[in-house]
């Protein structure tokens, strides 16, 4: 057994002390269920914790992973948690959660094949494409590196809004709100970008859903 394996098997046996210390029913209160209100979409990134960034315990985050934190409309992976999260959990706000220096913008910026992954980030080349009199203007590339970070957030924002799933709870009165945030990993402080939405009045007539 390797030294970090046997760790980590540790270190589960010390957060299970630990939790009972402070309350015998910790675990017994979590096994009858969960009734997080928020839901986390972030990037599969290590260093981009969502409990421990935004201070929650266990039970107050759902939360969805992937390369780059995209909300991409033919992933039935993410369809299918945000479907559970908004019309099982009823979660009341939908967090897109990006990082500064993050890897798969970075290589949607370049030209080198990776493999697999390049028909993943190519979606991130849209919001480029999208963007590109803006991104074009900035000289300094690790700006342009930041604000590409930024506006991938915000894009994945709106493609939430977007989705058949938002809409409808919105068309049923459901209260969910949505919101971008980028993390800095060298500060560990989020950046709230301001871009919320708790109903599609702001979307384009040709994204908006009858129903």
């Amino acid at each position: 057994m390797s030294d970090f394996y046997k760790k980590i098997l540790d270190n589960n046996k010390e957060w299970v002390e630990t939790n009972l210390a402070k309350d015998p029913n910790y675990f017994k209160d979590l096994s009858t269920g969960q009734n997080p209100p928020l839901l986390w979409i972030g990037c599969s990134d290590s260093r981009v914790p969502a409990n421990e960034i935004t201070g929650t315990r266990a039970g107050e985050v759902f939360v969805h992973r992937n390369i780059a934190n995209l909300v991409i409309h033919t992933d039935m992976n993410m369809l299918s948690v945000l479907d559970y999260a908004v019309n099982a959990l009823k979660v009341k706000h939908v967090l897109v959660c990006g990082h500064y220096g993050c890897g798969g913008v970075k290589a949607a910026m370049g030209n080198e094949s990776i493999g697999v992954i390049d028909n993943w980030i190519r979606n991130i080349k849209d919001v480029y494409r999208v963007h590109n009199e803006e991104l074009s203007a900035i000289e300094d590339e690790n700006k342009k590196f930041n604000r590409m970070v930024e506006l991938n957030v915000i894009e994945q924002v709106y493609n939430l809004a977007k989705t058949s799933i938002v809409q409808n709870a919105w068309n049923n009165g459901q209260e969910l709100y949505l919101h971008g945030w980028v993390y800095g990993l060298n500060s560990g402080y989020v950046t709230d970008l301001n871009v919320n939405f708790s109903n599609n009045s702001e979307l384009d007539t040709m994204f908006k859903l009858n129903f």
